[in-house]
């Protein structure tokens, strides 16, 4: 793959896009491989992750970094890569707190650019054939199983931490499954994407002011050493299922596609907006973690029965949701054809 030559805008837009995309991976429901697509640069995002390959590793070994850094299309990866961990935190934070206090707002947000990006994906299918369909609607069961499972409970083995951060990263690959709402589903939310960032802020600022006492806090390190783990299993998971999905994707396009679809469509449950939080209880008593905000288990979802200021905001946000996707949509169509 030839490496694009980026201008400062460019440039800007792709940390934009990976503030996106990192923003779109944390909330349960959403995945940031939509982001990807919408936006026109998934198919490159891909064919990029697909380079850490033996020949990228001789390059490595060889000390030919500028020529490694090109064959992996680095500065590509590198301004998504930074825009998803300044996301992680600032913007990610802010969702957590627009989310415990205006729930139903942001869930209709995303609730609307979720149907904004089937509408994107499914306008260019001119051709529908039954086995197109057929790959929608088992791209749709899957959303739909995967919404309807039963979360289980909290586990930091570090095998498990790995596959944990395998299957979690693929939010990020495959556009319609949501990594956030996996790791929910695993158990492992709180633990690997609240407790460890959290242990990991706290070293940071320890490290800075020449603080080290945090190594003989057994819990600190514990968490440390999960999040290492789990950041391991999210490298693994990137490169392994980039190499599987770019291969459908060059055998079997379209069908990929209808899958995605209807993945995507199968994620609506996920987001629905009117719905209550049911969290983790123990004894009787409600699951807290370390910040004391309630541990979420599921939702309970429900239809709105009448018509109120916030359920009329509620449909709005869904309507610039779905304008939100379509502009994101035109610019990637531009990027591409001028890219």
């Amino acid at each position: 793959m030839q490496t694009k030559t980026r201008t400062l805008t460019d440039k800007i837009w792709l940390v934009l896009k990976g503030l996106a995309m990192g923003a779109a991976n944390k909330v349960p429901g959403v995945s940031g491989g939509v982001v990807a697509f919408v936006a026109g640069f998934y198919e490159e995002f891909i064919t990029s992750l697909q380079k850490f390959n033996g020949k990228a590793l001789r390059l490595l070994l060889n000390g030919r970094f500028k020529s490694f850094w090109a064959y992996i299309n680095g500065k590509f990866l590198g301004l998504l890569i930074l825009g998803m961990l300044i996301s992680y935190f600032s913007v990610s934070l802010l969702l957590d707190i627009a989310l415990q206090h205006y729930p139903l707002l942001v869930w209709s947000a995303f609730f609307g650019m979720i149907i904004g990006s089937i509408y994107y994906i499914g306008k260019d299918f001119e051709n529908w054939s039954r086995q197109m369909v057929l790959f929608t609607i088992l791209g749709v069961i899957g959303g739909v199983s995967i919404s309807l499972l039963e979360p289980a409970q909290e586990n930091d083995h570090l095998l498990f931490v790995f596959f944990c951060g395998i299957i979690g990263v693929s939010g990020m690959t495959l556009p319609g499954l949501s990594g956030s709402f996996i790791l929910i589903l695993f158990g492992n939310y709180v633990l690997l994407l609240v407790d460890s960032v959290n242990a990991l802020y706290t070293t940071l600022l320890d490290i800075i002011t020449l603080d080290f006492s945090f190594t003989d806090d057994p819990d600190q390190m514990r968490l440390l050493k999960v999040l290492l783990v789990f950041a391991a299993g999210s490298l693994t998971g990137l490169v392994t299922l980039s190499h599987f999905l770019g291969y459908l994707l060059k055998k079997f396009k379209n069908n990929t596609n209808a899958v995605i679809l209807g993945f995507i469509a199968g994620s609506l449950g996920v987001v629905w907006p009117w719905k209550k939080e049911i969290y983790k209880i123990v004894d009787g008593e409600i699951l807290l973690d370390i910040n004391g905000n309630p541990i979420l288990d599921n939702y309970n979802r429900f239809l709105p029965s009448e018509i109120t200021l916030e359920n009329t905001l509620a449909i709005f946000f869904i309507g610039i949701g779905i304008l939100l996707v379509v502009a994101l949509g035109k610019y990637g169509d531009k990027t591409r054809v001028h890219g």
